[in-house]
C-alpha cells in the first residue's frame, strides 16, 4: 500500500504566496486531492506550522513540518521535521541568521502567520526569501542536529536550484532530491534539455504550491502504510525512521 504525499507547499506566510492560501485552505485542498502526507514549507520560517498541525488530523492527513530554506548560494532546500517543536526551534535559528533586510509588503507581498481559523497572529519583519548565513555545504548537517532531513528543492529548475547556481547536483546528507519531473531534465539556460546526473539519490516530485490551485499538482507516492508511518496516529506525528525508509524506496532515475 502507498500513500500520496506532497512535501513542498507554501502559505500566506511566504511573501510570494497567495494570501488566500492559509494553512486551513492548504489542508482542505490537499484532502480533496487525496493527499495523506503533507508538508508545509514556507520560505525560511515554520510560523504557520502550529495551525497546520491542528488542522491536518481532522482531514485525515499526516503533517510534516518545515521550511524551504535559502542558502548563501541562493539554493533552495526543503528542511523537514516530524516534530513541530523541532521545526519551530530550527525556524527560530534560521531567522537569527537571515539577511536582515526588512520586507516591503507593497512590493514583495505580505508575510502573515495565522491560527487554525485564519485569524492573523502576526507579521514577519525581515524579507523571508533572503538567504541564510549558511552554505549548502553546511545546511544538511545543521538540520540533522535539529532532528530533521534535507531535500534539495526543484533541482531541475532554472532558478534557486543546485543546477542553476552551481551547474551540478552536489553530494550531501540528502534524503532525496525534489524534481519538477522524473527523469529530471535541466531547465537552466546553460544546461537546458540535458538529463541531470542525480548521483544516485532518490527522487520525489512536489507541488511547490503558492496558490490554492497549485495544491496537489505534483504529488508522489510513498511506499508505506499509515500504521507504520504514524504508529501513534495522525496527531502523534510521523515516525522519522519510517519516513526515511519510505523515501529510500523512491526511484533513483
Amino acid at each position: 500500500m502507498s500513500l500520496l504525499a506532497d512535501f513542498h507547499n507554501h502559505s500566506c506566510l511566504s511573501p510570494c504566496g497567495s494570501l488566500d492560501l492559509s494553512p486551513r485552505v492548504l489542508v482542505d485542498f490537499a484532502a480533496n486531492r487525496g493527499i495523506k502526507v503533507l508538508a508545509l514549507t514556507d520560505h525560511n520560517s515554520s510560523l504557520n506550522c502550529p495551525a497546520f498541525a491542528k488542522l491536518c488530523p481532522g482531514k485525515g492527513i499526516l503533517p510534516i513540518f518545515g521550511m524551504e530554506a535559502a542558502t548563501q548560494e541562493e539554493i533552495h532546500v526543503l528542511c523537514l521535521f516530524t516534530s513541530l517543536e523541532a521545526s519551530l526551534e530550527f525556524s527560530e535559528y534560521a531567522y537569527s541568521i537571515i539577511l536582515p533586510f526588512p520586507n516591503n509588503p507593497e512590493i514583495a507581498g505580505d508575510q502573515i502567520y495565522v491560527d487554525e481559523e485564519d485569524n492573523i497572529e502576526g507579521q514577519v519583519e525581515y524579507y523571508l526569501v533572503n538567504p541564510l548565513e549558511l552554505s549548502v555545504e553546511n545546511i544538511g548537517d545543521k538540520v540533522l542536529e535539529y532532528g530533521g532531513i534535507v531535500i534539495p528543492a526543484h533541482v531541475d529548475r532554472q532558478a534557486f536550484s543546485m543546477t542553476s547556481q552551481l551547474g551540478v547536483v552536489t553530494h550531501g546528507p540528502w534524503s532525496a532530491l525534489e524534481c519538477v519531473r522524473i527523469p529530471p531534465v535541466a531547465l537552466s539556460p546553460a544546461m537546458k534539455g540535458q538529463r541531470l546526473d542525480t548521483l544516485g539519490y532518490h527522487l520525489i516530485t512536489s507541488s511547490d504550491a503558492h496558490y490554492p490551485e497549485h495544491v496537489g499538482r505534483r504529488p508522489f507516492e510513498l511506499d508505506i502504510n499509515m500504521e507504520e508511518l504514524a504508529p501513534n496516529g495522525l496527531s502523534g506525528g510521523a515516525d522519522m525512521d519510517a519516513l526515511k525508509r519510505a523515501l529510500a524506496k523512491r526511484p533513483i532515475k
